[in-house]
């Protein structure tokens, strides 16, 4: 198992993207801790998963609830070897001037702040390991931006930058730093992307935008984790992966 020993902790993951990276993290052998706003959500995971799996409620915009996390992830593994920041949000899909200042916080407390909340959190116990990984789920939106999107673009091209920025500050400290740029998803936030209703021929028009004529699944974006996750990327740090089927060719 290529994760066998290890003590992970997965933002977000009581749908969506998480839900399938924490589930493959167990099965290659870590012991997960599930955190979300959503516990019921969180739990639900984490009994899907079994005993490898622990939920805690909890919002990334908050210190004290990422703090516990953390301290939640060394208790039930007895250390904390990866992190995955992958909760996010978006406004939706319109111009910018219409996206309101409630809107425009929302999306940089979630997809920004919290990782500035869990690097504070996290960094100090990896380095006193001398190790970890951090994964943050970026997006080729920061990469390729679509019209509509532009607050949230933004805070994906912070994400992304960040990534490399913080895998040259901590590789002193053998911890790697990298960053998975998913394209569009079929998730519950797809209508705000799209801003338009989620039809299939609204589906069609985005799918035309990506070469290999699909959009990105939860496992793909899991076993782009797992890889990163894993000592068979050991020498690979500030990494942005592209996740995209072609879109950002």
């Amino acid at each position: 198992m290529r994760l066998n020993g290890k003590s992970a902790l997965v933002t977000g993951a009581a749908s969506g993207f998480g839900v399938e990276i924490a589930a493959t993290f167990a099965r290659e052998g870590a012991k997960v801790v599930i955190m979300d706003l959503n516990g019921d959500g969180a739990e639900a995971t984490a009994k899907s998963i079994g005993a490898s799996a622990r939920a805690i409620k909890g919002d990334v915009t908050k210190a004290a609830d990422i703090n516990a996390a953390v301290a939640a992830t060394i208790d039930f593994g007895g250390k904390i070897d990866i992190v995955v920041n992958n909760a996010g949000w978006t406004h939706r899909n319109k111009p910018m001037l219409e996206v309101t200042e409630e809107e425009f916080e929302r999306v940089y407390d979630i997809n920004v702040r919290s990782i500035f909340h869990m690097s504070r959190a996290v960094v100090p116990p990896m380095q006193k390991q001398r190790g970890g990984v951090i994964i943050n789920i970026g997006s080729v939106a920061g990469i390729r931006p679509r019209p509509g999107l532009s607050w949230y673009n933004s805070t994906k091209g912070a994400v992304n930058l960040l990534s490399r920025s913080m895998a040259v500050e901590f590789a002193p400290n053998n911890i790697r730093v990298n960053c998975v740029a998913p394209v569009m998803a079929a998730t519950g936030l797809i209508e705000q992307f799209m801003g338009v209703p989620d039809t299939p021929e609204n589906r069609a028009r985005f799918i035309a935008t990506i070469p290999l004529g699909r959009f990105s699944t939860p496992r793909d974006i899991a076993n782009a984790c797992l890889y990163l996750a894993s000592d068979e990327a050991d020498f690979v740090t500030g990494v942005v992966l592209e996740v995209d089927g072609g879109r950002t060719v």
